[in-house]
């Protein structure tokens, strides 16, 4: 089966085509305008990818060597993300599969990056953990099947991604934050500032609480210790601010991590998302990995961050299985990983 895949839930229009395993294609536009804002501006990512999909989409087929009547189904994304933006994507692919009168299946974004780490053969296989963690989100989830997954922990406020985001814009540094911040950092202490790691309470049973996340106040923390520094002080000390705020996520994350691990003693652990190219989070992990025996899988950075090909391989999945959607599939910006 020759699928083209779309993707546009946030500011990355993306598309992919994939024939039985072996991927064709995947061409992914990043609006760059956002940076002049410091974050994504809704309204203008979805006249992005309006001016942006028809070429992709194309770009995509002419790399794969195909035209758009040799595809035999189109998936998208249709949710969890900015409502504007999968309104463009879901249109776009419901228009598309009415034209070549070909399947059409809606795909959770959450869950193509569950998928972004089977992009390859040698990818975990259930059952396994899995922490994604974005601009968006920080998911743990326990990957009991494909198609059947328990969140273990959530973040309850902001996502690991965001918070990078909001230190960085704190430091002065560029839009996105996460390369930003992990730059400075490396030329700074990561013990230099004890910042705050939230410990949850824990209310065993109940969903996306067990394995809890919390960013807030460790980016308040920063706010608050930048805020005390003269313009000069905060100068020289910005690599060790980078540096100890990177430090007290990353352990948070870890921290989860283990004790789910602990639990569920599962033989593998997949990291995903954009935040997972971050090296010094690759390599707390695979310190981990080595301590507990367990395998560590994170992808190529490329399909770390938003992208059509993730959306692909969820989405064959699903059609070997005999899913499809209606031609009356909506965006769902709330949708949450069943």
């Amino acid at each position: 089966m020759r699928l083209l895949a779309i993707e546009t839930s946030c500011d990355e229009t993306a598309a992919a085509v994939m024939h039985g395993a072996q991927l064709l294609a995947n061409t992914i536009a990043t609006q760059e305008i956002h940076q002049l804002y410091g974050g994504v501006v809704p309204e203008l990512a979805s006249r992005a990818h309006v001016q942006r999909l028809v070429p992709i989409v194309q770009h995509a087929l002419s790399q794969a060597q195909l035209s758009l009547t040799d595809i035999d189904a189109v998936a998208v994304t249709y949710g969890p993300g900015l409502i504007g933006s999968l309104l463009v994507g879901v249109s776009f692919a419901k228009a598309l599969a009415l034209q070549l009168d070909v399947p059409l299946l809606g795909v959770n974004h959450m869950e193509g990056h569950l998928f972004s780490t089977n992009l390859k053969p040698a990818g975990p296989e259930p059952p396994f953990l899995s922490l994604i963690i974005s601009g968006g989100h920080t998911i743990l989830t326990h990957v009991r099947e494909w198609g059947k997954y328990e969140i273990l922990g959530q973040t309850q406020d902001d996502a690991a991604g965001e918070a990078f985001d909001k230190v960085a814009k704190i430091l002065g540094l560029a839009y996105p934050g996460g390369p930003a911040v992990e730059k400075l950092a490396a030329t700074g202490n990561p013990r230099a500032i004890e910042f705050p790691q939230a410990r949850l309470k824990k209310t065993p049973g109940s969903p996306g609480q067990r394995f809890a996340f919390s960013f807030s106040g460790l980016k308040t923390a920063v706010l608050y210790y930048a805020r005390k520094l003269s313009a000069a002080e905060l100068e020289k000390q910005k690599a060790d601010i980078a540096a100890s705020f990177q430090f007290a996520l990353i352990n948070a994350l870890v921290e989860n991590v283990a004790l789910a691990h602990a639990q569920f003693h599962t033989r593998a652990i997949a990291l995903a998302g954009g935040v997972a190219c971050n090296k010094t989070l690759c390599q707390a992990f695979m310190e981990l990995s080595e301590q507990r025996g367990f395998q560590l899988h994170f992808p190529e950075p490329i399909f770390c961050t938003d992208n059509a090909a993730m959306i692909a391989r969820a989405a064959q999945f699903h059609l070997a299985n005999g899913k499809r959607s209606p031609l009356t599939l909506a965006p769902d910006p709330g949708l949450v990983l069943a």
